[in-house]
């Protein structure tokens, strides 16, 4: 059984995007880089909204990026090794392998994809994200928060939700980045206990 992962970058005031939709404020960091990848090696399955699966898409459909560096090939690497579910209305095709499209966000084919997996997954996107803490299903939750505060933008969490959480790790870095780990308080790696 494998658990429901939410990672993100925030700002120190809780926002992924300012209020232009931007997340240039978050500067490039080999330290930071290289401790994502690695999270995201443990991953075999990514749930993506829209928006950010059409992001993150040129790790693939952009040779160029894997190119620069050894750190970014690792990462390109590994986010290529990942299966890839897209949640959207409108997009009508994927442009990545081992993606596929679903029209809507459904616990129950989720919950059943945890007890099936053979490791983690991760759930990306703000949008996608709070769905997955509304139905229960995260287990863990992982911020890198960067140190900057942008005043106002998309929250990084759910907005309307309580969940109690217990901290399971922590991790500063040179530039003042700190990684915290929670696991969701009560709840089991199916959801609810």
């Amino acid at each position: 059984m494998g658990k429901l992962i939410y990672l993100t970058n925030v700002s120190i005031d809780g926002y992924i995007e300012d209020e232009s939709g931007s997340f240039n404020w978050l500067p490039p960091d080999d330290e930071v880089f290289a401790f994502t990848t690695g999270i995201l090696r443990t991953a075999g399955t990514l749930l993506y909204g829209r928006r950010l699966y059409q992001a993150m898409a040129v790790w693939e459909t952009d040779a160029s990026l894997a190119a620069r560096s050894d750190l970014m090939a690792t990462f390109a690497s590994a986010w290529q090794a990942a299966s890839k579910i897209v949640y959207s209305t409108t997009l009508s095709e994927v442009s990545t392998a081992d993606t596929r499209i679903e029209r809507r966000f459904d616990p129950a084919a989720v919950r059943d994809l945890k007890a099936a997996a053979g490791s983690d997954l991760t759930v990306g996107g703000a949008g996608l994200a709070a769905q997955a803490f509304q139905a229960g299903l995260v287990d863990e939750c992982r911020l890198i928060v960067w140190p900057v505060i942008v005043g106002g933008g998309k929250p990084g969490l759910p907005t309307g939700l309580r969940a109690d959480l217990d901290l399971l790790d922590e991790r500063r870095f040179g530039n003042g980045v700190v990684h915290l780990r929670y696991g969701l308080r009560g709840r089991s790696a199916g959801g609810v206990a």
